[in-house]
């Protein structure tokens, strides 16, 4: 791992934990790392829409090193999109990394990857973080296409960015068919879709930004299996419970 690339671990709750239950994981979560755990990573949680100002006046209050990310947005900042969220009232919490194109937004939401681009413009001209999830799912990876898929995922969300743009940006390879399923790609396998992602990144937008940018895997997630990890932290749905901190940990010492 480059010396230049802060490790970041990051937690999607997905729709789990009212405000209530949140304050209550972060408070645990919090209390449960060290300093030294976030003086060596960047540590992100990503709670539900509803629990963000909780978060983050908790955050704020009690001055926590923890990131407060949120888990989707909408590309434009106002407008008639009923039931959506503006990046600009994320800023405006505090928010500093977005989901954006999560596999589930992709499939149950049809949001395309020319859509997702347009999320990764938003958020990074209101000053946050985008990080953009690319995968396959299983018959993808059976037809031997991974590589091709992640590829013109990547492709597109990096198209209109320069490349001090993109080295801020993190990526997530999450391969759809081990989410939820306690499956995880092997080694051999995660650090294949990670190569392929910085040459493409090198491709697309410049060498130095391919060794910038930040890669997470973001599967099943057990502690346990941070241990294959490249260059960042996991994302998945272990985080939704204080385990966030074995991950943390389990990372430092593969570290």
């Amino acid at each position: 791992m480059s010396s230049e690339r802060t490790p970041i671990v990051s937690g999607n709750w997905k729709m789990n934990n009212n405000h209530f239950e949140a304050i209550q994981c972060v408070q645990k979560l919090a209390y449960l790392l060290q300093k030294e755990d976030f003086d060596a990573v960047e540590v992100t949680v990503h709670p539900p829409f509803t629990d963000l100002r909780s978060i983050q006046t908790l955050i704020d209050a009690d001055q926590l090193r923890l990131k407060l990310g949120a888990q989707n947005c909408h590309p434009e900042e106002k407008g008639a999109f009923t039931g959506e969220v503006s990046p600009a009232f994320l800023a405006k919490l505090g928010v500093q990394y977005v989901i954006v194109g999560h596999s589930e937004r992709r499939e149950l939401f049809g949001e395309t990857d020319e859509f997702v681009a347009r999320k990764v413009v938003a958020v990074q001209k209101l000053g946050m973080t985008p990080i953009v999830c690319v995968g396959e799912t299983l018959a993808e990876r059976e037809a031997g296409v991974t590589l091709d898929k992640v590829r013109r995922q990547v492709q597109a969300a990096l198209a209109k960015r320069t490349s001090e743009q993109a080295k801020s940006m993190v990526i997530a390879y999450e391969p759809i068919w081990a989410i939820g399923t306690g499956k995880n790609a092997t080694a051999s396998d995660a650090q294949e879709v990670v190569a392929a992602i910085r040459e493409e990144v090198a491709a697309v937008v410049s060498r130095p930004a391919a060794q910038a940018v930040r890669i997470q895997y973001g599967g099943s997630v057990k502690a346990g299996t941070a241990a294959v990890l490249h260059d960042a932290g996991k994302f998945g749905r272990v985080e939704t419970r204080p385990t966030h901190q074995e991950t943390v940990d389990v990372w430092l010492a593969h570290e």
